[in-house]
């Protein structure tokens, strides 16, 4: 035993000095590769024939550098960093609008409520022809937030062409914070079932929850719709799963190379007690996936739609003190009971990996569809079978219906028809539709399109090179005034009734939720093992 023992001590011991070794001539790697990279910046910067601007060629080697990695290790220059925080923030310094660009002019959608360009009297369908005396007419979509943005307190002057109205209306509008709302609608979908629509997690996307929570009354059950919400904060995420898990439950962990593993647990009891659908489809990520796959694993809700995108590799933002910044990916996260959110990649292949995205929306990526190939894993309450290999796969897979969508539907939307069909629609018809629908609920049992109305539609088609073609169009007419009669409800209302009026007409996903949801013992329960 004692010449055992004496082996083993001997062999770990002698292991030590490899180790040690191979990462101290790892080390050596890093830093004589480091003397070079900076060698050649000093040479360049000091010998080339011609001045050199040195600070795009830095940036486009960091890019360069970070193309050879995973897909989401990305560079941020200022201005991106600058947009990025204040989609995390959850507002900005502006004057409260919606807008489009249209036939070359600023379209104002809709008005923040009680918002700046409200309280003066801007109105959804105004043009902005002029900002502080300067033509904008022409301007392009990239250019609009630096002309409307500003700091708080500051004025700025917009000059608004109005049908009805005889030249050019003038505004002096004080710019105040204006909120980057993350939570797009809730309402009550019947007495007892409640519907909140979250579309990304910033700073403030919890306490917008948690006041659509709280303005459904008391509803027994929820669809909580995370499709095509593409992320964002860990922290939010986290705290929606606590708003249903039990306190100390395990929401997501994380591992990596150099960072210690971790685990993010629910900090608070939780506070939803009813049943609840989760809605995702093939452009939910990142924290949305998150809230998903916790809420799957231990039980809690049905998840219904499509495998989700399956991004869960952690960044960490390293700021590089210009204002610019870098975010290198250094863990991987992973769901409660051990999945792999993150759908796999090979470093340096962006292209191909956003090519499988669009194969898994088509049903050709491999990951999505080959169900043998995958690992199962069990659930920590009930222990049903879920499919790790990346992504959050639905308890119910709804597969997509595309008999309605034709190729000339497809085109009148590619080619903007319907944002210049409804701004025209708007223009002629929003006084008298006011006055025949002064609520949501008699615009959605009565409003309609008539016929000229639709062959508006075809003309202006044809005007943007869309030819008529009326089998194709017979073929789509149904969906197509659907999607129309809810961007009308929502610039006579709000986002809220965008979705009120679209979702029991042509929502796979919630239709399904909502027979779940009113029939839990007979077809959700069974689906939980229950």
């Amino acid at each position: 035993m004692k010449g055992i023992t004496f082996v083993l001590a001997f062999l770990l011991t002698s292991l030590l000095p490899t180790a040690a070794a191979a990462q101290q001539e790892s080390a050596d790697k890093a830093f004589a590769q480091l003397q070079k990279l900076n060698r050649f910046y000093r040479y360049l910067a000091a010998t080339y024939v011609d001045e050199v601007d040195m600070e795009p060629l830095v940036e486009d080697a960091i890019r360069g550098m970070l193309e050879g990695l995973d897909p989401h290790s990305v560079y941020l220059d200022k201005e991106e960093m600058r947009s990025e925080s204040e989609v995390f923030d959850g507002e900005f310094s502006g004057i409260g609008i919606e807008y489009n660009i249209l036939n070359d002019s600023i379209i104002v959608i809709n008005t923040v409520a009680k918002g700046p360009a409200e309280t003066v009297g801007l109105q959804p369908n105004d043009r902005i022809v002029e900002v502080d005396g300067r033509n904008v007419v022409g301007v392009k979509r990239s250019e609009v937030p630096s002309l409307l943005r500003g700091p708080r307190g500051s004025v700025v002057g917009i000059g608004v062409a109005r049908r009805g109205a005889p030249g050019i209306l003038h505004f002096d509008i004080t710019r105040d914070n204006i909120p980057l709302n993350t939570v797009d609608a809730a309402y009550r979908v019947s007495d007892d079932i409640g519907y909140i629509k979250v579309t990304r997690f910033g700073r403030n996307t919890m306490r917008e929850f948690r006041e659509a929570y709280e303005g459904l009354g008391g509803v027994k059950s929820l669809i909580l719709d995370l499709s095509s919400n593409g992320g964002g904060m860990l922290d939010p995420a986290i705290e929606m799963a606590g708003f249903f898990l039990p306190e100390g439950a395990v929401v997501v962990s994380t591992e990596g190379r150099a960072a210690a593993p971790q685990r993010y647990m629910a900090n608070e009891g939780g506070i939803f007690g009813g049943n609840v659908v989760v809605l995702i489809n093939e452009n939910s990520a990142s924290a949305s996936e998150i809230v998903a796959g916790a809420l799957q694993d231990w039980d809690r809700g049905i998840v219904v739609g499509r495998t989700s995108f399956g991004k869960g590799l952690v960044q960490r933002q390293i700021p590089l003190g210009d204002g610019s910044a870098v975010r290198i990916t250094v863990a991987r996260y992973h769901t409660p009971s051990g999945r792999v959110i993150q759908r796999p990649y090979r470093n340096g292949h962006k292209q191909e990996y956003y090519e499988a995205h669009v194969g898994r929306m088509t049903g050709t990526d491999t990951v999505a569809t080959d169900t043998v190939a995958r690992p199962v894993y069990e659930t920590l309450v009930t222990h049903r079978k879920v499919l790790g290999g990346g992504g959050i796969t639905p308890d119910v897979v709804i597969e997509p219906d595309t008999s309605s969508i034709s190729g000339y539907m497809v085109d009148v939307v590619a080619k903007g028809v319907y944002g210049e069909f409804i701004m025209s629609y708007m223009d002629r018809n929003r006084a008298s539709l006011e006055q025949q629908y002064p609520d949501f609920e008699s615009f959605d049992s009565r409003f309609a399109f008539t016929d000229e109305e639709m062959q508006r539609l075809v003309d202006m088609a044809r005007r943007k090179g869309v030819e008529p073609d009326p089998e194709q169009f017979e073929r789509s007419r149904h969906l197509m005034e659907t999607q129309l009669a809810a961007l009308v409800a929502q610039r006579l209302f709000s986002p809220t009734e965008f979705y009120r009026y679209i979702n029991p007409r042509e929502n796979e996903y919630f239709m399904r939720a909502r027979t779940l949801l009113e029939n839990w013992p007979e077809q959700a329960a069974p689906l939980l093992g229950r």
